[in-house]
């Protein structure tokens, strides 16, 4: 319980505590940023990291860091390079031991889920690969999926490129830009819940239509009838 309460404490006051490890780390703190980012999309057992929250106040922190510590640029792509990184593992991971737990006989890891799985990627991955991003938790066991479907990696790489640049991308820039606003450094801690909430939009849209699909095909006998 109180690691939990550490880990809500981070993500909620995340402005404040990177204030206090610019002031204690300097530069140093850039490689505990690409630790931070690649391990929440790179480990599928630590997807409790912030992700969304931690670029926007990267950026809002580099706006008016007159030290020269946080590069805007540099921090772009050194957690660029953390993002892609991190999916490209977890793939990997995924594709070299994640097949090994689907086994005949298996109750609770059925073979036909594998299956299931690569069908899914095979249908929908590059748009799954991309969306996940801006979704937390899914977006640590995405490429995870992904290598144990056995999704083409070609696809998956080119997907992993696009969608970790825009990722980091838009918001780096968004704290970069808006970040020191008055009304919103003063209620950071309401922007960040809003971030996470927003950031799960896109893949809810995407599966109330995929929901939608599926019963217009299920009731499409019916109506024949």
């Amino acid at each position: 319980m109180e690691i939990l309460k550490s880990i809500v404490d981070f993500v909620l006051h995340i402005d404040s505590h990177l204030v206090e490890l610019v002031a204690r780390y300097g530069a140093l703190l850039v490689p505990i940023l690409f630790i931070i980012v690649f391990c929440e999309t790179g480990l599928v057992v630590t997807p409790f990291l912030p992700g969304d929250s931690l670029l926007f106040a990267a950026g809002a922190l580099a706006a008016v860091d007159i030290s020269g510590s946080l590069n805007i640029l540099v921090l772009w792509v050194v957690l660029a390079v953390a993002a892609i990184l991190g999916d490209s593992v977890n793939y990997a991971i995924g594709k070299r031991i994640g097949k090994g737990v689907f086994k005949p006989g298996n109750r609770i890891l059925k073979l036909e889920y594998l299956e299931r799985t690569e069908e899914f990627y095979e249908k929908h991955g590059n748009k799954t690969i991309i969306l996940a991003r801006f979704v937390p938790i899914v977006r640590t066991f995405a490429p995870f999926v992904a290598g144990v479907g056995n999704m083409d990696y070609k696809r998956f790489i080119t997907y992993n490129f696009v969608g970790g640049l825009l990722w980091v991308t838009l918001f780096l820039a968004a704290g970069f830009l808006f970040g020191n606003v008055p009304f919103i450094k003063e209620n950071f801690s309401l922007v960040t819940i809003g971030i996470i909430l927003v950031s799960v939009v896109p893949m809810g849209l995407e599966l109330l239509k995929e929901r939608s699909r599926s019963r217009n095909k299920s009731a499409a006998p019916a109506s024949v009838k």
